[in-house]
């Protein structure tokens, strides 16, 4: 079998329940997938799938049709997401695909309900492009910074969001270092308790947001920059942390190849050695016990990317809450029903 068939193999072995779970239609999944032979074409596939969205977003906005318009738009920026997750071998491409999605997801932000608004935050001399959402009738809401993994980026969290959203939360979705739109200009940051100085300081300088109400919550390599930041940044009151690991070069050998390359392209490194050694900064070891805010962990015991012996570990290190899923897997994407709206439960109590 070809390298380019096994990629697309891969792709869809470790990433399916989460395409569907965050807004891609089972019937658009499987005719895509189903469509892709070699890697190389998976890009171009995902545009296709995603302009025809864009195309109705577009003209629901020509006539007036804003609702529509929003939901349209939002939905064409999750299909050119997954269409530049990890396309990291084909670069221009995959920026292509990237900047459909961050253009569609802007554009429909004041249609979404709750609108959203567009945020940049200074770190390192660079802007980290942030979505703000706050729920209806609450005037100074507490919010949830939301942090994506390694693949993901704010352009995938519309359906997470909603579940905070709808119990008072105001959501802050942040392309961090590494991530995004802040991939090109800052590598991915193992000390992110200094990018979170930095995203407490922007939601401070608000005051349309409760300053004494701020929790984190992220997902993958995100569940590993949530308790990071909470290690230091002590302004938070609560951390979720899921599917996230202790300590990357701990699991490195064991990680996909399309992450590998990832993670190499994301961090700025020449090749997976430095890019190995450069991830062993990524660890909670020595930090974990300076965690200070209540801590709840959400993990997967058939993840195939990240041994649930790390969210064992990150529990006995702080004595946080752990909810391990026997049938989940990375991300629990494919038993969402029995996380999602327990986490954003346990988030809005600690909040309230």
């Amino acid at each position: 079998m070809a390298e380019q068939d096994r990629l697309v193999k891969e792709a869809i072995a470790h990433w399916a329940p989460r395409f569907t779970t965050n807004g891609v239609a089972v019937s658009d999944f499987q005719s895509v997938t189903s469509s892709v032979e070699r890697w190389e074409d998976w890009c171009d596939a995902w545009v296709a799938a995603g302009a025809v969205h864009e195309d109705l977003g577009r003209e629901a906005l020509d006539e007036g049709r804003l609702r529509s318009a929003g939901n349209h738009l939002s939905t064409a920026a999750v299909y050119y997401h997954f269409g530049k997750f990890v396309f990291v071998d084909y670069p221009e491409k995959m920026r292509d695909a990237h900047m459909r999605a961050v253009r569609c997801l802007t554009d429909a932000l004041p249609f979404l309900d709750p609108p959203g608004e567009r945020m940049e935050i200074e770190f390192r001399g660079f802007p980290m492009p942030a979505v703000l959402r706050k729920p209806h009738g609450i005037e100074r809401p507490p919010v949830v910074i939301m942090i994506s993994g390694l693949d993901s980026t704010k352009e995938e969290l519309r359906s997470t969001e909603q579940l905070f959203l709808d119990r008072g939360l105001a959501t802050l979705a942040v392309d961090g270092p590494g991530q995004g739109e802040s991939e090109y200009d800052l590598p991915i940051e193992p000390a992110w308790e200094e990018v979170g100085h930095a995203i407490v300081d922007a939601i401070e300088s608000r005051d349309d947001l409760d300053h004494d109400r701020i929790g984190v919550w992220g997902v993958s390599l995100g569940g590993y920059y949530a308790p990071r930041m909470a290690s230091g940044e002590h302004r938070l009151k609560a951390c979720a942390a899921l599917a996230g690991p202790f300590d990357w070069a701990g699991i490195w050998e064991g990680l996909p190849e399309l992450t590998r390359r990832t993670f190499t392209v994301r961090s700025h490194q020449p090749d997976q050695a430095s890019a190995k050694e450069y991830g062993r900064q990524l660890t909670l070891e020595g930090r974990a016990q300076d965690i200070r805010c209540p801590l709840f962990i959400v993990f997967g015991a058939r993840d195939r990317l990240i041994p649930s012996t790390e969210a064992e570990r990150l529990a006995a290190a702080t004595g946080g809450t752990l909810l391990m899923l026997p049938d989940g897997n990375h991300g629990c994407a494919n038993v969402a029903a029995k996380h999602r709206n327990k986490t954003a439960d346990w988030m809005a109590a600690q909040l309230s």
